[in-house]
């Protein structure tokens, strides 16, 4: 965190350890590293992407790349975030970070103290920090979905609003990896409950209009396949 080669770091990082990962994810939303965050705002995310996407192409080619965001930017900070991600063709985003705000409802005696804020306080900004990245990218970037999600509900909202996956920490630590199992049956049930046959279903289902474009498209891609598999059989 006292490095002034940003870029230098990040490349190194993939270069060293992108053969043996699954995903990469830039970090750039961490509040607990001084200067870090202002890599988010548009010139320096835009060169910090463009460069990293190379170095994955060159030392992970299989790897997704992932940015992650915090949850205490502005609308305006969101734009500029989803202009770049649409023009670098990066692979997804992680939605949010831990935050810095201290909100009221906060009674621990410790909550002045500094650092990244994490769990159940900021469920509610994290959705609505995917809620607005999809609704700017128009639901073309994955999501990940992440920040206070401690039940099925809360997974739930978190898909609708626009994640595509669901990430996990500060209910690790209270319930171990169970939760994970729990969360789960929770949330297929509610999936069950509202008509809905698949996670996919669900991805985006607040933003009407993005929605049903997407459905629509989906439904002419599997019938074009259809198709081209029925062609197929014609041929043999």
């Amino acid at each position: 965190k006292t490095s002034d080669d940003e870029v230098g770091d990040y490349t190194a990082g993939i270069r060293e350890l992108g053969p043996y990962a699954d995903y990469l994810v830039i970090n750039v939303s961490s509040p607990n590293t001084p200067g870090l965050r202002s890599l988010q705002q548009r010139e320096p995310l835009r060169h910090l992407l463009a460069s990293t996407l190379k170095a994955r192409d060159e030392y992970a080619p299989n790897a997704p790349l992932f940015v992650k965001l915090a949850p205490d930017l502005s609308l305006e900070e969101m734009a500029d975030v989803a202009e770049v991600v649409l023009e670098t063709g990066i692979d997804g985003m992680i939605v949010s970070n831990t935050t810095n705000a201290r909100p009221e409802s906060l009674l621990s005696t410790h909550k002045g103290e500094t650092g990244g804020l994490s769990g159940a306080p900021i469920k509610n900004r994290s959705t609505e920090c995917i809620r607005a990245m999809y609704d700017l990218t128009k639901g073309t970037v994955p999501i990940i979905g992440v920040g206070g999600v401690g039940n099925g509900k809360d997974a739930y909202e978190k898909l609708k609003a626009g994640a595509s996956l669901i990430q996990i920490y500060s209910m690790m630590v209270y319930e171990g990896p169970g939760v994970v199992s729990r969360i789960r049956k929770e949330l297929g049930d509610i999936i069950v409950e509202n008509g809905y046959k698949s996670v996919e279903d669900v991805v985006g289902a607040d933003h009407m209009d993005i929605y049903w474009s997407k459905r629509e498209e989906s439904v002419r891609r599997r019938m074009q396949e259809r198709q081209e598999n029925e062609k197929e059989v014609v041929d043999l």
